[in-house]
Parts: structure tokens; C-alpha cells; sequence
């Protein structure tokens, strides 16, 4: 039978408390970088919705999360995060050095019903709930 210590707990691996460890840590990592953003600014609320072309989709939600994806030929690029600032129109996303400017040449605006604004060159309509 094996010996128990004193206090009938068995002792813990070091690679069992290392792992335990690992994911206290990525845990507290998650939490820290899901509060590094900033909630979309009253002023910008334009911005706020589902966005999309043949071959980009942008989601802004109001408490300032961003999803984005873009196919170009064979290549794809997402980009998920929180939103960090707005420079005028143009806004960046992502955590420190870790962060993507998107370039908005023509602002979320409404013509003939339609939603619309134009980021990194392409012109992307807003999609309806």
C-alpha cells in the first residue's frame, strides 16, 4: 500500500501543478485582454453592425468587439480583437504591438436606404438583423 502523508492528501506532481498553473495564467491572460478595448463612442455608433462584400465581412458590436476577414486570390486574413481607437474615420484593433489600422476612406453613411462605408478600398454594406 503506499505511504500517505501526514494530513491524508497525497502530494502533487510538479507537472501536475504546473499545468494547473498554465492555465490559471492563460485564463487571467484572457480576461486582461478582453478588457483592453474601448466600447464604441456615441459618435461613432454608425460604425456598429454586420458589414460585407463578395469577399470581406466586418462585425463591430457595440461593447467595441471586431471581427474581420478578407480573401484576396488564394490568401485569407482575420482579424478578431478589441477595438482600440479611432483616428477621424479610420479605426485600430487588437492588443499592443499585436494591433491592425483599418483604413476608412468613406464613413458609414445611408443612401436610398442602404448602409455603406469603405474600408481598406473596399465598399461594404451593412447587413440587417
Amino acid at each position: 500500500m503506499p505511504a500517505v502523508p501526514i494530513g491524508g492528501e497525497r502530494s502533487r506532481s510538479p507537472r501536475r501543478l504546473a499545468l494547473r498553473c498554465g492555465r490559471v495564467v492563460v485564463a487571467v491572460l484572457c480576461a486582461l485582454l478582453a478588457a483592453c478595448g474601448i466600447a464604441v463612442p456615441e459618435d461613432k455608433s454608425d460604425y456598429v453592425g454586420e458589414w460585407r462584400a463578395p469577399d470581406m465581412s466586418l462585425l463591430i458590436t457595440r461593447d467595441g468587439r471586431v471581427e474581420y476577414w478578407r480573401t484576396e486570390g488564394m490568401s485569407k486574413t482575420s482579424v478578431s480583437g478589441p477595438l482600440q481607437s479611432f483616428d477621424g474615420d479610420d479605426f485600430t484593433v487588437g492588443v499592443g504591438f499585436m494591433s491592425t489600422r483599418f483604413d476608412v476612406t468613406v464613413p458609414p453613411h445611408e443612401a436610398d436606404g442602404e448602409w455603406t462605408m469603405t474600408v481598406d478600398g473596399v465598399r461594404l454594406q451593412r447587413i440587417l438583423p
